[in-house]
């Protein structure tokens, strides 16, 4: 599988910094990373972006040939041979519906489908179309054995877009420290991680988005040695007689989120963990959500609602003025 092109020169800048562009994963990406050496940097990019290829195309829902969707297309009929890399994750997906008490469900594709943000909404779903979706939707109903999978209701499917991509910045971030890169920051469609520094500060820096003016930041974070992933309705959603909705589901209710929440930020000692996170406190909304964030060892969080914005007790600790 060839990796996404590059779009940009990686010479050094000014700080030694190099920088690439490319689409994958459906959304912008970029990866900023210090290294001497032509062509070490050369190797690295092969090697990375030549993962993240092969892992879109075997984890992308909208590849009909990609695993996931030969499981999905299996969905009620028979089991699938699956390898080692979509075992784990699967274990992944096990261990996020663990740890968010099935909040965040893998098999959520019925539900996704229905309330799609991307398509003309002549009508809202109807409560029985909720109802139906929701029914397909349940992670406790996939069945597993040693290297096979079965979902055992023609509909059902699995989507992994609520930490594949986390999963891919942790995995780029390890590809760079097998490569020696110290400095480094990698962003997959604002799923980041920072390493070192950016060449004028011990620290990279990145923006928290805000979710009421949206081309603007309400800050910004040092981040080194952490992960930030953002959340909220502010870019993928669509609106229907005036009201807007968005495309974060709540798995409890088959709906939109629609508490008032504009924009979570979060960090976490992982992109794993911080997508999650992101998601979770979305969802949760701004007092539950941030009981939740303030739970977990190394997770800070900062959400926006029309009230203003309200953290965690360590999240200021991050945050900069400039960079």
């Amino acid at each position: 599988m060839a990796h996404p092109p590059i779009q940009v020169p990686i010479e050094p800048d000014s700080r030694g910094v190099r920088s690439v562009t490319f689409r994958a994963l459906g959304t912008p990406c970029a990866i900023q990373f210090r290294c001497l050496d032509q062509k070490t940097s050369l190797k690295f990019l092969a090697e990375a972006l030549g993962w993240l290829g092969n892992f879109e195309a075997k984890f992308s829902r909208f590849r009909p040939d990609s695993m996931v969707s030969r499981i999905n297309q299996a969905a009620g009929k028979r089991w699938v041979t699956v390898d080692r890399e979509m075992e784990q994750m699967l274990d992944m997906a096990e261990a996020m519906h663990q740890l968010t008490g099935g909040l965040l469900d893998p098999t959520v594709l019925p539900l996704l489908l229905l309330w799609d943000w991307k398509k003309v909404h002549e009508k809202l779903p109807t409560d029985s179309e909720v109802e139906d979706a929701l029914a397909l939707s349940d992670w406790k109903e996939v069945q597993r054995k040693p290297g096979k999978v079965f979902l055992p209701r023609e509909g059902m499917g699995l989507d992994f877009g609520g930490f594949g991509k986390e999963h891919a910045v942790d995995q780029l971030i390890g590809i760079a420290r097998k490569f020696g890169i110290q400095d480094i920051l990698v962003d997959l469609g604002r799923d980041i991680f920072a390493l070192g520094g950016n060449g004028a500060h011990p620290f990279w820096h990145v923006g928290i988005q805000d979710g009421i003016k949206t081309d603007q930041c309400v800050g910004g974070l040092a981040v080194s040695g952490y992960a930030v992933c953002a959340s909220g309705d502010y870019a993928r959603r669509f609106e229907h007689n005036g009201a807007r909705y968005g495309h974060i589901l709540d798995r409890r209710t088959g709906w939109p989120v629609s508490h008032g929440l504009r924009a979570v930020t979060v960090l976490a000692p992982s992109c794993l963990i911080a997508g999650i996170y992101a998601t979770c406190v979305f969802v949760m909304g701004r007092r539950e959500g941030l009981q939740f964030a303030e739970s977990a060892t190394g997770v800070e969080a900062c959400v926006q609602d029309d009230q203003g914005i309200f953290r965690t007790q360590f999240f200021s600790k991050h945050q900069v003025q400039a960079a």
